[in-house]
């Protein structure tokens, strides 16, 4: 047992300090992780990837009958991943309220001529959702390399899946998701 997993059970068992044992061992593959993430958001965001791995891991270890279910140091990471995408879920949806200027889009000034359409997280979300009702496994998958970055051989081996079995599930659910995104905008824009 490393001794990742043997803090994971020290603060499933409610054993004080885990927590604090805990911080050290993942910060750096934890900010790695978010650090991955935040480049694929668009630029001006408020939050940062040091401010998401603060915030995901206080959502995991302040989580008490989650972390009672960790069953490891893979399991741990596929929490996290989790925590940052609702995380980054829920400042996009922020953003979006009429309060926090909804209403309008920022547009870099030299951007203004040539201005391409950014991804709308909140639409990968909302397909990522209906897609996770359909196939569970895939839409770990998804979660697993878009939101915390692993490597396709990483996930699989949080997910308990072959190399092969995977790829198949990627390949099949990055599609999925495309089309179901792009449909999406297709019925916002008639």
């Amino acid at each position: 047992m490393n001794e990742v997993t043997r803090i994971l059970s020290d603060l499933a068992n409610g054993k004080g300090h885990a927590a604090e044992r805990l911080l050290p061992l993942v910060y750096d593959e934890l900010r790695r992780l978010a650090a991955a993430q935040m480049a694929r958001e668009k630029p001006g965001q408020t939050l940062d990837a040091t401010a998401l791995v603060h915030e995901a891991y206080l959502r995991l270890v302040d989580a008490k009958p989650q972390a009672a279910s960790w069953d490891g140091r893979a399991h741990f990471f596929a929490a996290a991943a989790e925590a940052m995408r609702r995380i980054l879920v829920e400042n996009a949806r922020r953003k979006k309220r009429l309060k926090h200027g909804g209403g309008r889009r920022r547009v870099p000034l030299e951007d203004v001529a040539a201005e391409a359409p950014p991804d709308d997280l909140l639409a990968l979300d909302e397909a990522l959702t209906q897609f996770a009702e359909e196939d569970p496994v895939k839409a770990r998958l998804v979660q697993l390399r878009f939101f915390a970055g692993l490597s396709i051989e990483d996930a699989a081996e949080c997910l308990g899946l072959s190399r092969a079995t995977a790829v198949r599930h990627w390949t099949y659910a990055r599609a999925w998701l495309y089309e179901k995104v792009r449909s999406g905008e297709k019925d916002e824009n008639p």
